[in-house]
């Protein structure tokens, strides 16, 4: 069963309410000088080149925040591979209300859209291995709530949502506490034991420091594949391993053979590009029998 973003509507909606708040702010001075506000349409949402849809419902909420009496119908669901001049979406409203709110709809859609594309992309690239592709907290500020989702929509899987729900000592952690040991035992001695502690590395010396400090999983940070290989054998299982640093779909099916568990990847979040997806108005309502004909 597809994961629903609505689920989290709360932080949805006011991510969304913040996005129209920053572009319209005192009003649409074009929209307001062409429409006298009751004029209707119909608009379509196309896709102008390949793409994973993730965050159709956002953008349609988009639109119904500013005007709820706007009626969406979304063509297609999250997750699925639409091809160029596929039609994703139709509106029909107040056309006033459909031009105030495209661009903030379309910029998180492309945005979202592109995530999914590439991490389906990765995910694809490693078919018939057992690797899991995960996303960073390398996100766009205040919209991680979209990207994570786009992440997982299209194959991925969370790493973790913030700061709060994971602990993974990284190398600013490791300076700051003096060591490995030292920061494992700090940061054992203050979380739930349900919670996992996951380590950085940079190479086999630290590698071991880790296993010797008890920590759950190990992320190999920017380690060429022979030494990704040396740290599989030399852990042999008893640590998940997460690869992590320079994963490109060039070489994400090299790493996956040397036999980690994960791959992550913040340019799946951190350097997205977006999708190419246009809203195109078809017609005011009073030509809708002249463009019939």
């Amino acid at each position: 069963m597809k994961e629903n973003l609505l689920a989290y509507k709360d932080g949805v909606l006011k991510l969304i309410r913040l996005a129209l708040e920053e572009d319209i702010g005192s009003g649409d001075l074009t929209t307001s000088g062409i429409m006298r506000g009751e004029e209707k349409g119909v608009a379509k949402a196309l896709a102008k080149s390949e793409t994973v849809i993730a965050g159709i419902d956002v953008f349609g909420q988009t639109f119904l925040s500013i005007d709820p009496e706007i009626r969406f119908t979304a063509q297609v669901e999250d997750g699925a591979r639409v091809r160029q001049g596929d039609v994703v979406a139709r509106l029909a409203g107040r056309l006033g209300s459909i031009l105030m709110a495209e661009r903030v709809a379309l910029n998180l859609l492309q945005r979202m859209c592109g995530i999914a594309t590439l991490t389906h992309q990765l995910v694809e690239a490693v078919k018939g291995s057992d690797v899991k592709i995960i996303h960073t907290r390398k996100t766009a500020p205040g919209l991680r709530i979209l990207d994570t989702y786009a992440v997982r929509v299209a194959g991925g899987y969370s790493h973790r949502s913030g700061l709060f729900d994971g602990a993974l000592i990284k190398e600013n952690h490791i300076a700051a506490a003096g060591g490995i040991l030292k920061a494992v035992a700090g940061v054992r001695r203050r979380i739930p034991i349900t919670v996992k502690i996951e380590v950085e590395v940079e190479d086999l010396r630290q590698l071991q420091e880790a296993l010797a400090a008890g920590a759950d999983v190990i992320m190999l940070d920017n380690m060429s594949i022979e030494t990704m290989k040396e740290a599989v054998k030399l852990v042999a299982g008893r640590v998940p391993l997460e690869a992590s640093g320079n994963v490109t779909l060039a070489n994400i099916r090299e790493i996956a053979a040397t036999g980690v568990n994960f791959i992550s990847s913040g340019a799946l979040t951190h350097s997205v590009k977006a999708a190419d997806i246009s809203l195109l108005v078809e017609y005011r309502e009073e030509d809708e029998g002249s463009a019939a004909g």
